[in-house]
């Protein structure tokens, strides 16, 4: 029953990945196809193969989710599995309503819910912010000076509201800066050149996504091995499959593959809904529009990345095309649309909690997984 679990929650783990992948799809060429820089199928190849690239590129942002955020001591398979139900839910239910939410704090609100549960409500299980000197990547000890913070605060909480604004101020100065330079240049000759350039920001804004998205599901996938080697479930795997034994944390070079197949099949799939709403919904947007964007949001994004953040790439886009948009003028965004995107923001880390907090307390009354006591 408990290797049945394990496989379950690695199926259900790659069907999350495949959502954050056609769920997220927005977050990379909605201004290109918007601009019309790129058809739907142009931008969506171009998006996977990038977002393929940049999902084998490091692992710093797989060992905060996997490790940095819940103790895995006080945590089981059950709590994976309910994790990964919530923010697969969220996803889905969020695309139906074209809302372009973060499928990163759905699947950290959901893991955080879940640990919680399963430890009994002892708020331990969440690490909450802690210096280390051990160096994530390489095990190794650090200076004091170099240390770095981990846990829910500075990995998650704080970039949740810094992460928008930084988005949000650097679109609108960095857009202020093209209308001056560019004043007495020819809208034709405008268009044409930005058309060239966002094939090259919608690249590196793909190759980011796939750096920090792809990570996650990676850190998930490496936690459930890893809880489940050290409890002795893999102890009798066929030699076949010995390679899923993972008695230390660590990002094997097959769970970077498998994840980055994944997620770019889930976005060679498409999000339609949201891509309207970002393309279409947020302002009317011109080529220099989706390159200040997409620059801008690839930039922050690739700066979060290398401090492992797990960063929400959908809100660093849209605050990005926001900012874009207000220096125009404000009346440029459409800002009824913005409170109601702000607002599936702000309830993605609470509601995936609290759905995955009832799902494990659900198994856990009908005694199909015991909870931690540690």
């Amino acid at each position: 029953m408990e290797l049945f679990l394990v496989f379950t929650v690695l199926v259900v783990a790659l069907g999350f990945t495949y959502t954050n992948g056609f769920h997220d799809t927005a977050n990379a060429i909605a201004t290109s196809v918007a601009t019309k820089v790129l058809t739907p199928r142009q931008a969506i190849l171009l998006s996977t193969v990038f977002n393929l690239i940049g999902a084998l590129m490091g692992t710093a942002v797989a060992i905060t989710v996997g490790k940095g955020l819940v103790d895995t001591q006080l945590i089981n398979q059950m709590t994976i599995l309910c994790a990964l139900i919530a923010a697969v839910g969220w996803n889905l239910f969020t695309w139906w309503l074209g809302l372009p939410s973060s499928s990163s704090h759905a699947l950290i609100g959901g893991l955080c819910g879940a640990a919680l549960a399963t430890a009994h409500g002892n708020w331990a299980a969440i690490i909450w912010s802690k210096r280390t000197q051990i160096d994530a990547l390489t095990g190794e000890t650090v200076p004091l000076a170099f240390c770095r913070s981990e846990g829910m605060w500075p990995k998650v909480i704080a970039p949740m509201f810094l992460a928008p604004l930084c988005g949000l101020v650097a679109g609108f100065v960095v857009m202020g800066i093209l209308y001056v330079l560019l004043r007495n240049w020819r809208p034709h000759t405008v268009s044409r050149l930005f058309g060239r350039f966002q094939l090259i920001s919608a690249s590196w804004m793909s190759l980011e996504h796939g750096r920090n998205d792809a990570q996650k599901n990676m850190g998930i996938i490496a936690l459930t091995l890893f809880t489940a080697t050290n409890a002795g479930t893999l102890d009798n795997l066929p030699p076949w499959l010995a390679f899923l034994r993972t008695p230390e944390f660590t990002i094997a070079l097959w769970l970077k593959l498998v994840c980055a197949a994944v997620i770019a099949f889930g976005t060679a799939a498409g999000g339609w809904r949201i891509i309207n709403t970002m393309g279409k919904g947020v302002m009317k947007m011109q080529t220099i529009h989706g390159f200040a964007a997409q620059a801008t949001a690839a930039s922050v994004i690739g700066l979060a990345t290398e401090f492992g953040i797990p960063l929400s790439t959908t809100q660093v886009i849209s605050s990005a095309i926001m900012g874009v948009g207000a220096s125009k003028r404000l009346s440029a965004v459409k800002w009824m649309l913005v409170e109601r995107m702000v607002w599936a923001w702000v309830l993605t880390l609470p509601a995936t909690a609290l759905v995955a907090f009832v799902l494990v307390w659900i198994g856990n009354a009908l005694g199909f997984v015991p909870a931690v006591t540690h």
